[in-house]
């Protein structure tokens, strides 16, 4: 791990033991203590990535309770030998449908849900491929952990309609993929997709 990636999961840290102590402490000068460890947590965050002090505090530094990794979940759709994939408005470039999983749906409604909205299409999900820790396998740089779940899904039908988050939708074959939005998903994600696609029985990958 280089320095600043090093700089970045001590930051993690702090803000980690500043917002269970924010949440359950009741001494007014433990709660002083726990404010400073958040606001330096902060600091670090924005001195080491290109995170403005704002968003830091939005994103990182606003939640309460005990810190828990944030769900992205990832729909491996396939239609017989080819993958569904979708091109990504704010770089241009390609990755499962997925973001974000809302609480007040469960996995499998969370993959309908961006199935629908990013491709336009109905699926069928089918089992859990993988279950990965973000910092271990994607290229980004982020002030939170991020639990990634990838499940394979049956493509049923579907209508591609441009949206706010994508600008077009193709099937790919696992041999000629085109270039990856590798914070959402790598070459070697789609790959593992497609073994468990073709592999009867799959046990699900975790690290």
């Amino acid at each position: 791990m280089d320095f600043e990636l090093k700089w970045l999961e001590y930051a993690k840290e702090l803000q980690s033991i500043a917002q269970a102590g924010l949440t359950y402490s009741k001494d007014k000068y433990d709660i002083e203590r726990f404010e400073k460890i958040r606001e330096i947590s902060v600091e670090i965050v924005h001195n080491y990535t290109d995170i403005e002090c704002k968003k830091v505090k939005k994103l990182f530094a606003s939640e309460t309770g005990y810190q828990t990794p944030k769900i992205d979940v990832r729909a491996a759709i396939f239609k017989g030998k080819q993958i569904l994939l979708v091109k990504e408005k704010i770089d241009g470039l390609w990755a499962m449908p997925g973001g974000w999983a809302d609480i007040n749906c469960s996995l499998r409604e969370n993959l309908i849900r961006e199935a629908k909205e990013e491709a336009g299409a109905s699926i069928a999900p089918k089992r859990i491929v993988a279950v990965l820790d973000m910092r271990r396998n994607n290229i980004a740089v982020l002030p939170y952990g991020i639990y990634k779940i990838f499940v394979e899904c049956d493509y049923i039908k579907g209508r591609f309609k441009e949206n706010i988050e994508t600008s077009e939708c193709r099937f790919f074959d696992k041999d000629n993929l085109p270039s990856l939005s590798k914070g959402r998903n790598t070459e070697q994600q789609i790959k593992m997709c497609f073994e468990a696609r073709e592999k009867r029985i799959h046990e699900a990958i975790f690290d």
